[in-house]
């Protein structure tokens, strides 16, 4: 049963890695390919998975969102969004609300819904999904006019807490008489624990990672994973908001000086791709696609509205005051879309002991379709349609994991005895055109280069210069010279490695040695070879 299970897991993952880049090229949303999958492999698709455990899902699909939470705020580059870091919050959160109280009096005049159950819609509606929304920037390339990417990212990624306290809220008061006394104080610990653990934990991760070197590699990212559970935990437990502590430990984190940070979003980046693989291949498993079809019309209502009069009008009310253009109103406006959040809240009023119908489910899930569907697909579409790309931006900028093209690298060149270096000014060696010496380092001291600096024996060089970006060209292959090579004895000159393949490296010993043509090779070598293709047959 359970190698079954990983088989299927397998198969699923492979499955939505390749629906991933399909996806991409034909211009939709990822994440809606991640649903269409699990409804395939649901009770009513092809393979007949019998699944409809609101409380597991409730739990998994919770646990994930703290990681697209942490993610989103780690992965932001504040001094990219801090210009626009005002509209955005300003529409996560009073744009939210006004987004869910416009829903929910339509649910309530067009369904004859109670009041509150029609509020419960809205506020679980309310908030953008960030998942879709950087999905659609990154993979399209849109580079927005007006810092709009940045907006958009800011919002999408901050507005699920704000969603989820008028969820809690609602679900409270439909328990029975809740008084204003409170309300005020579920609001205020909501926020006040939220930030102020989410802030404490940010500070203390930050000085843990530049303080404390970790005995191994990735054991850094372990501890940031301990970090974002323990910023929704905390919270939590005490009647604070964990999705707002995550969020804001994530972007205090992602934007501090720490070592390895672009590793460390690289590695969330991937995590946070699995957990969307988790939340929406769960959420199509749960799903049944004749409840679909039951709720399709007041589904497409709800969403034609939050559409076209909701979210159009609460961008308006709080970005005109900014003057902001009517384009970028518009594409703001089109860029709200619905995911994984919206479902989850979903779920979690199912599972809510004061809300025994599951009909909200069906009718989240069936708009947050259609909001992928065609806001997102249509979205690049739109952009160009409103003439809002501007082709001297670069979306990707937005993100803690760009690197400019002008990135620089440095190397240390330490200087022996030998070494033609050794003795002579630095105006006297010459340079490599593209390359500086920024440093020397000498019997632990910094020394700033300058003309008539002499170099000295036991002297380390840093060498800057601009890095090469292509480095998917670049292939190196490590070739371990075994007791009976026919390369042994041979000095590098002689040897026959290969046509256009050169050692740039041979480690003997525990040594790193930089070799010349008159390096001669050794039994127990290991060769460091760049070559334009794979050297397997010397290995």
């Amino acid at each position: 049963m359970m190698n079954s299970i990983l088989l299927l897991g397998a198969i699923v993952l492979i499955a939505c890695v390749i629906g991933s880049k399909i996806s991409t090229k034909l211009g939709i949303p990822t994440l809606l390919f991640f649903i269409g999958l699990g409804m395939l492999f649901g009770s009513e698709g092809i393979f007949k998975i019998d699944f409809e455990d609101y409380s597991f899902a409730e739990k998994i699909c919770s646990a994930a969102l703290i990681f697209i939470m942490f993610y989103g705020g780690f992965g932001t580059k504040w001094s990219t969004a801090r210009p626009v870091a005002l509209k955005a919050t300003l529409l996560s959160t009073l744009g939210t609300l006004i987004t869910a109280v416009l829903t929910g009096l339509f649910c309530h005049v067009v369904f004859k819904l109670p009041l509150l159950e029609g509020m419960l819609i809205g506020s679980v509606l309310s908030s953008t999904d960030a998942a879709s929304v950087f999905s659609i920037l990154r993979s399209q390339r849109l580079n927005l006019k007006y810092g709009t990417a940045p907006l958009l990212e800011i919002e999408s990624g901050s507005n699920d807490p704000c969603a989820y306290m008028m969820t809690i809220l609602l679900l409270s008061a439909m328990g029975g008489d809740i008084l204003l006394s409170d309300i005020s104080y579920s609001i205020f610990a909501q926020l006040a624990y939220g930030l102020i653990i989410g802030v404490a934990l940010a500070f203390i991760g930050s000085y843990v990672l530049r303080h404390i070197r970790f005995g191994e590699d990735g054991f850094d990212s372990i501890f940031l994973v301990a970090i974002a559970l323990a910023a929704y935990a905390l919270p939590s437990l005490i009647g604070g908001n964990g999705y707002l502590s995550a969020y804001i430990a994530g972007i205090i984190l992602g934007n501090q000086r720490i070592p390895q940070k672009k590793n460390l979003v690289n590695f969330f980046d991937a995590f946070n791709g699995i957990m969307q693989m988790v939340i929406f291949f769960l959420l199509g498993l749960l799903v049944f696609p004749s409840n679909l079809i039951l709720y399709f019309v007041p589904a497409l209502l709800i969403a034609l509205f939050l559409t076209f009069i909701a979210r159009p009008v609460a961008v308006a009310i709080l970005l005109t005051p900014f003057k902001a253009p009517l384009n970028q109103q518009h594409i703001v406006s089109w860029a709200g879309l619905r995911g994984a959040a919206s479902i989850v809240f979903a779920i979690i009023a199912v599972v809510s002991p004061n809300y025994h119908n599951d009909s909200i489910f069906s009718v989240v899930f069936c708009v947050v379709l259609l909001s992928l569907l065609f806001q997102g697909a249509l979205l690049p579409r739109a952009s160009k349609k409103l003439n809002m790309i501007d082709d001297n931006e670069n979306v990707l900028k937005t993100f803690n994991d760009y690197s400019d093209e002008n990135d620089i690298n440095f190397i240390r060149l330490d200087l022996k005895n030998d070494h033609p270096w050794v003795g002579k000014q630095i105006r006297e060696i010459g340079s490599i055109p593209g390359a500086l010496i920024a440093a020397i380092l000498r019997q632990g001291a910094t020394i700033t280069p300058k003309g008539n600096t002499i170099l000295k024996n036991e002297d380390s060089l840093i060498i800057c210069a601009k890095s090469y970006q292509d480095k998917d060209s670049i292939k190196l292959n490590e070739i371990i010279i075994n007791a009976d090579s026919l390369l042994i004895g041979k000095k590098l000159k002689e040897a026959d490695i290969g046509k256009d393949s050169l050692v740039v490296l041979i480690q003997r010993n525990g040594t790193d040695i930089i070799p010349d043509g008159n390096s001669e090779i050794n039994a127990g070598d290991v060769l460091v070879v760049y070559s334009q293709k794979n050297l397997f047959h010397l290995a």
